[in-house]
Parts: structure tokens; sequence; C-alpha cells
């Protein structure tokens, strides 16, 4: 075979990959997290924003929660400084999935800048799916296709978020932020589905069983994120027990 027909057939490997994913996204996940972020463009348009700030604030930023906690800030005039930082606290949650999700990635596949790139795609949709497709793609074809999936998660919510804007007025608040619950619906489903052994079992049901009892001891504000730690170090504990 040819340089040039070796390369053609390279590109129409990548292509096809990306087609996958984007065939992989359209079928469901793309519409879960597009519908969820209906409710973003709904709130942005009932606090006064524009139609291109609420818009592009799914294109850009691509994080739900984030989102609201900056269209909140501002509302409530808080600096610029604040809110960035408030953003930028939120979207936390996001590192480890980021680094778990990246690790997947071939070191060939680009330098530092484009896995900076590939990580703004990381939030709960890409990495319930990524990690649950890409360890069955061939090294070559996981990049491709997390860009075709992420490209139409992105599209479709930033879509979605424009419709919900312009629906605003007709959208009842209890319907708009229903959609909101779709996405970790969607992500407890695929958690749930996703699990293998006894670990994982065991993070799940361990995180669930101690939401209840966290609220009364660290309050609203931390007994998720409490209840999720002893959830993930019981399954530690039972998969060190078990080597």
């Amino acid at each position: 075979m040819t340089r040039s027909r070796l390369g053609q057939a390279r590109r129409h490997r990548w292509w096809l990959s990306f087609a996958r994913g984007m065939r992989a996204a359209i079928i469901l996940p793309a519409w879960v997290v597009g519908f969820s972020l209906m409710g973003v463009g709904a709130l942005a348009n009932d606090l006064g924003f524009s139609f291109w700030m609420a818009t592009l604030s799914t294109a850009l930023v691509w994080a739900g929660p984030a989102q609201l906690v900056m269209f909140g800030g501002l509302a409530a005039g808080a600096s610029l400084l604040s809110v960035a930082l408030a953003v930028t606290l939120s979207s936390m949650r996001l590192l480890p999935m980021a680094i778990s999700l990246l690790a997947l990635i071939p070191r060939r596949d680009g330098g530092v800048w484009w896995r900076l790139g590939l990580a703004h795609y990381a939030v709960t949709i890409t990495w319930a799916e990524g990690m649950r497709k890409l360890p069955g793609l061939r090294p070559r074809d996981r990049t491709p296709w997390l860009l075709g999936f992420a490209n139409v998660c992105v599209g479709v919510s930033t879509i979605l978020t424009a419709l919900g804007f312009v629906l605003s007025d007709s959208l009842p608040v209890q319907f708009a932020a229903g959609f909101m619950f779709l996405t970790p619906l969607f992500f407890s489903i695929s958690l749930v589905a996703w699990a293998k052994g006894r670990a994982d079992i065991a993070a799940i049901v361990g995180g669930v069983a101690l939401i209840p009892i966290m609220g009364p001891l660290v309050g609203p504000d931390l007994d998720l994120l409490v209840a999720g730690v002893g959830g993930g170090l019981m399954s530690y504990a039972i998969h060190r027990s078990r080597r």
C-alpha cells in the first residue's frame, strides 16, 4: 500500500470512528443532557439575560450546575471574580472524571494543549458513556469516537438551551426544573448498569445508604459529598481485601 493510500485509509477510519461516536450520542445521551439544559435557558431568560449569553454559556461552559451558579451570581450582583471563582469550584467535581477519561486516550494523540481541549468535554454524560465504550475500542479509534460523541452532545444541548430560552414564558417552572434531573438520573442508571463486581456495587449501595444518615450529621450542603466519599471508601476497602 502506498503512503497516500495508507493516509486515506487512516482518515477514513478516523471519520468512521467519529461517526460512530455521533451515532452513539444521538440515540439517547445527547437528548438527556440537552433537555436538562433547557432549564438553564429558561432560567437565563427569567433573570433578564440575553438569548446569546444563554446559548453561548452552554457551548462554552457546558456544565449545567456551573451555568446556574454563573447566572445566579450575576443576577445577584456578585463581582465577576467571585462568579468566576464559584463556577471554578463548582466544576472541580469534574476533575477526577476528566483525569480517568483522558487516561484512556493514547498519548500519541496530541500534546498537552490538545488533551486540555479534550478535558472540556469531560462532563457526567461523556464520562459515563466514555468509560463504558472506550475500553472496548482500539486506542487509535478512541479520540475520534469521543470527539464525535461529545460534539453532538454539545450541539444538541446548545440548541435545546436556546429552545428553553424561547419557550420560557410558556414553560412551567416545575417542568423546567424537572428537566435538570434528567442528567443525574441517567448517570445513576449508567452507574448501576456499569457495575461489574462487588466493589462497584458496594460503592453505589453504600453511597445511597449513607445519604439519609449524612443529612442530619453534616447538613444539606455536604451530605452528598460525604456519602459519596464514604461509599467510595467502602468500595476501596472491599477491593483491597480481595487482593
